[in-house]
């Protein structure tokens, strides 16, 4: 068989769960190794692997908003080895680390650790087969709040800024980089576990990836890496051959930014023609003030998710599923902002509004197909301060579920996080060992979920106490525009942030940072996933 023509389809499944498995075993070693509950217990991280070139072969099944946006944090670090005259190009052992949204990376949090597969040669040159990629959410880098989530004017506010820069060098660490990054943190210990985690997640993917080079042979190895790719590009082509022809449009709003009140939209027109889409974000809000800008890769990470949604589960993740795509998304815009922009909640809370909003145009061109609109938010969490006991300080991070949206076919599920999240909840055990923090009520939200023929998903309500003084982030949504049903589906409900003192309740905004006291109970109440359909029992 020459390995440059192989088509056979059972050698090819037994690549795609190689490949696969090298991604699916590095998120192991970086949930075991990890120090943060963030990463050990919620899994919010992502690990890929990518060839020679910096197309992604394969992703593990972790966090979609990270789909897309991989391959161009991969790319940003090979640009940027390769155009330094002094790196001496990529080598065994090295490790590139970055999170700089405009260089690559997604939000100042997400850090992602790069390393080449080299393939080493006793005669001869080396030979650069590949890379192998970990992105986590770190629970801070810095910035104006703890845990970098807060509501800031530029994006230096927002954190340390690391741009594509060697971390190790031929194994050995860069010392001096890595005291940069923990001299501009809160939790330094802690960030260096996690990372750590991550050098170690990316020597498995780098072991792992050459014991299949080294068992079937370079050439094998790398035809089949192309064949996957086709294979996905073949898959979303017969989707779009599928899907009539015609321009399909749709849109939503943000609440607001943070800091103006204002709905922002978010508008789409997809236009399909033959086996190719075109993605058109024109029409869009401007970049705002407040940290809900998303940067291309978010736009491009959710337009690459709607895609794979469609297209089926047994089509691998890589960047073959992108071929028939275009994407555009002008500069300057919410959906495309341009440095200095804050874009803090654009990963977490901008890109699911453009999911809404896509598969809200989706819904007209493959009818029955749809679900109606899910929560639309990750509710994002984060309260730090002093811990007097334990003489230190703390970051305590999270995203909190609620309601998916009714499918065409049946109700949806409760308290869940969906979409561009795939992360866990923090276990109340694991929350309130780690943290001054008890959890005092964690429960569905029962009938929050948009009624119709099938019922959207309820959300959830998680109230925390402090047990001492902190600062606390919120950036949310849905708290003002309400998650929409379908096909005469009603929305789902509003989401709303409390806090409670005593036997009194004040209502939050959606956004913002603030300082509360210990005793004091942060109540978050999440929105409910919109309906499907009429429903009779109205009538």
């Amino acid at each position: 068989m020459n390995p440059e023509t192989a088509t056979d389809p059972i050698r090819l499944e037994v690549f795609k769960h190689l490949y696969a498995s090298i991604a699916e075993e590095m998120g192991v070693v970086l949930r075991k190794a990890s120090y943060s509950p963030n990463i050990k217990e919620r899994r919010d991280f992502s690990c890929a692997i990518f060839d020679n070139l910096g197309n992604m072969i394969s992703q593990a099944a972790h966090i979609p908003v990270h789909l897309g946006s991989m391959p161009l944090s991969v790319s940003a670090a090979i640009s940027a080895v390769t155009s330094d005259p002094h790196s001496g190009g990529f080598r065994s052992g090295d490790m590139v680390i970055l999170n700089d949204p405009y260089r690559g990376g997604t939000h100042l949090p997400d850090i992602t650790l790069i390393a080449p597969v080299i393939l080493q040669q006793t005669e001869g040159a080396d030979t650069l087969v590949g890379y192998v990629a970990s992105r986590a959410h770190h629970a801070d880098v810095g910035g104006m709040a703890p845990g970098s989530m807060s509501i800031a004017r530029e994006v230096f506010q927002e954190g340390i800024i690391i741009p594509p820069v060697k971390l190790l060098e031929g194994g050995q660490i860069n010392q001096s980089v890595l005291d940069i990054i923990l001299a501009n943190v809160r939790t330094p210990q802690e960030r260096l576990g996690d990372l750590w985690a991550q050098v170690a997640a990316n020597q498995r993917g780098v072991t792992r990836f050459l014991e299949i080079i080294n068992s079937y042979g370079i050439a094998e190895a790398s035809a089949q890496m192309r064949s996957l790719l086709a294979y996905s590009e073949r898959m979303t082509r017969r989707l779009l051959e599928a899907i009539p022809d015609g321009e399909y449009t749709f849109e939503d709003y943000l609440d607001d930014d943070g800091i103006n009140l204002q709905p922002v939209p978010i508008r789409v027109k997809i236009t399909v023609s033959g086996d190719e889409v075109v993605f058109d974000f024109k029409g869009s809000g401007k970049q705002v003030q407040g940290s809900l800008n998303a940067v291309y890769a978010i736009t491009l990470s959710a337009v690459n998710y709607a895609m794979r949604c469609l297209v089926g589960l047994d089509v691998p993740n890589n960047s073959g599923c992108l071929a028939p795509v275009r994407l555009i998304a002008p500069e300057g815009t919410v959906v495309n902002a341009q440095h200095p922009a804050p874009v803090a909640g654009g990963n977490v809370e901008t890109s699911q509004r453009i999911v809404d909003v896509l598969l809200g145009a989706l819904a007209l061109a493959c009818p029955g197909r749809v679900p109606a609109a899910s929560q639309g938010t990750m509710n994002n969490v984060t309260i730090g301060g002093w811990d007097a006991e334990h003489q230190n300080y703390f970051t305590y991070y999270e995203t909190i579920g609620g309601g998916m949206g009714a499918r065409p076919t049946g109700n949806a599920t409760s308290a869940m996080h969906s979409h561009m999240t795939n992360t866990l909840n923090t276990p109340v055990e694991a929350l309130e060992y780690a943290y001054p923090l008890q959890v005092v009520r964690y429960e569905i939200r029962r009938g929050s979920g948009g009624h119709g023929k099938f019922w959207g998903g309820d959300g959830i309500r998680r109230d925390i106490k402090l047990l001492v003084d902190a600062q606390v982030s919120l950036i949310s949504e849905r708290r003002q525009l309400s998650p929409y049903g379908l096909s005469g589906g009603q929305p789902g409900a509003l989401g709303e942030n409390v806090l409670i003192k005593g036997d009194n309740e004040n209502q939050l905004p959606g956004k913002g940072t603030f300082d509360m006291k210990s005793g004091e109970t942060l109540s978050i109440r999440t929105p409910g996933g919109g309906g499907y359909g009429d429903d009779d029992r109205s009538a």
